[in-house]
């Protein structure tokens, strides 16, 4: 049996355009996945965010669950346009009344609350007036910051800036997959930098607070020793990996990926002091990890989110995929925290994401294997010596998963739209009997690996 330190946290993940609901209750204001679901053919079958969970009514009886499982943290998101429903101004109180009542009752429970302060619901005034490619938005969101921060300070000890901010660039901004939908590359890259910066800020305006930001890293590896291959993978590790990294954790971009990025814009938008408020002292970074990467070169430009890199192809390793397609590697988890531990000065690190989606609405024995095998990579990675500190599954909630609209289930706990009726899956109670024994058994480490399907 493995057991992980009694300090080790685990917890479950959601955010709140995901599973809240209630888009247009209590003075919320709206957001750029509003109207982006809003849009023709921007998400599947024309679904939104509007009822989704309705875990804004029925959170009571969802942290009831939490704590039935024995979830020890809980990591969600607080909707920007429900504290400041344009963006600017004075705190809409029943929006932070809300979460208040949200904390108080995890508490109550002896859950920790674990809140990101940003998972992509960007007040849509703020989109109107140029969004994050524009530098203004990056200090109002550390404006907001101070505002939540104020209201549940003296309740909330660890806070998370942003989710993922290379999704909301480039998903956002340069493929127009994700909202605001905009397809500019250049601003694309504009909108990374400002929101580090509005990280950076919001990091040093809640000084007093134990702060980290969420990243999407994956591992990523080359098709081939082919010179034109590892060139493919540098640029795609650069982009997806290091231009997050290195400001955050260095205090600077690196050269390789400006100069990938040369042909695209100058970076003027970069002001004298910026990579400074960037790399404000972390108390934690979050790691979400999925799936691997296998990426080689690509004869003809090929339409990525990678900006600067088209001539790139994504490949596949023969492995055993999700229903998102995502091949599944823990192995890619495991090189990664030992990577990060290795080439990055020393931060705890959290997994703050990982799961899987699948079809199986209650009895879902691939989910299970995937979770075992990914809780297995994190606990060689501890014996390895890395600083890892806890564990988020993703998620706790089946939700509606942005432009795919409601089809994945990425969710621990089956959740019927049309009753709103919550049915924990078999991988919620071995997840709950992973936290009740502090680690994996034995059969779960003699378990074979993750079938194909």
């Amino acid at each position: 049996m493995t057991v992980f330190d009694p300090r080790f946290v685990w917890g479950a993940a959601t955010s709140s355009y995901q599973i809240e609901g209630a888009t247009a209750e209590d003075g919320r204001g709206p957001s750029i996945w509003d109207t982006f679901a809003a849009t023709p053919g921007a998400v599947h079958d024309g679904e939104d965010g509007s009822v989704a969970a309705d875990h804004y009514h029925r959170f009571a009886e969802d942290v009831a669950l939490m704590a039935e499982l024995g979830l020890r943290a809980y990591r969600f998101s607080i909707a920007w346009p429900r504290i400041q429903p344009t963006g600017t101004g004075p705190a809409n109180q029943r929006g932070l009344d809300f979460y208040r009542r949200l904390t108080d009752t995890l508490l109550d429970h002896g859950i920790q609350p674990w809140p990101t302060l940003y998972h992509w619901d960007l007040p849509q005034p703020l989109e109107d007036r140029g969004g994050w490619p524009v530098r203004d938005t990056a200090e109002r969101f550390a404006d907001y910051a101070v505002i939540v921060h104020e209201a549940l300070g003296d309740r909330i000890t660890r806070w998370t800036t942003l989710n993922e901010p290379w999704c909301s660039a480039f998903l956002g901004y340069a493929t127009g997959r994700h909202a605001p939908g905009r397809r500019e590359p250049a601003a694309a890259v504009r909108a990374a930098h400002h929101l580090l910066l509005g990280h950076g800020l919001a990091a040093q305006a809640l000084a007093d607070a134990r702060i980290g930001i969420t990243l999407n890293l994956t591992d990523v590896s080359p098709t081939s020793d082919d010179p034109a291959d590892l060139d493919a993978a540098r640029r795609i590790d650069g982009l997806q990996n290091r231009l997050f990294l290195d400001p955050v954790l260095r205090g600077r971009y690196p050269d390789d990926v400006l100069d990938d990025l040369a042909g695209t814009l100058d970076f003027d938008h970069v002001r004298d002091g910026d990579l400074k408020t960037v790399a404000a002292p972390l108390d934690f970074l979050g790691v979400n990890y999925y799936a691997p990467m296998l990426v080689g070169a690509s004869a003809t430009p090929n339409d990525t989110a990678y900006v600067g890199s088209p001539r790139v192809r994504f490949a596949g390793g023969g492995r055993p995929r999700t229903s998102m397609g995502w091949e599944i590697d823990a192995a890619g988890l495991l090189a990664l925290l030992t990577r990060l531990h290795r080439e990055y000065p020393a931060v705890p690190l959290y997994l703050t994401e990982n799961g899987a989606a699948y079809d199986d609405p209650v009895h879902d024995p691939l989910r299970t294997a995937y979770l075992r095998d990914h809780l297995r990579a994190c606990a060689e990675a501890v014996a390895r010596g890395v600083p890892l500190h806890g564990y988020f599954v993703w998620s706790l909630l089946d939700n509606f998963e942005w432009s795919h609209g409601y089809r994945p289930r990425f969710g621990i706990v089956h959740v019927d739209y049309a009753t709103q009726r919550r049915t924990p899956k078999d991988s919620a109670r071995w997840y709950a009997e992973v936290i009740r024994r502090g680690g994996l058994s034995d059969s779960d480490h003699a378990a074979e690996e993750t079938p194909v399907r």
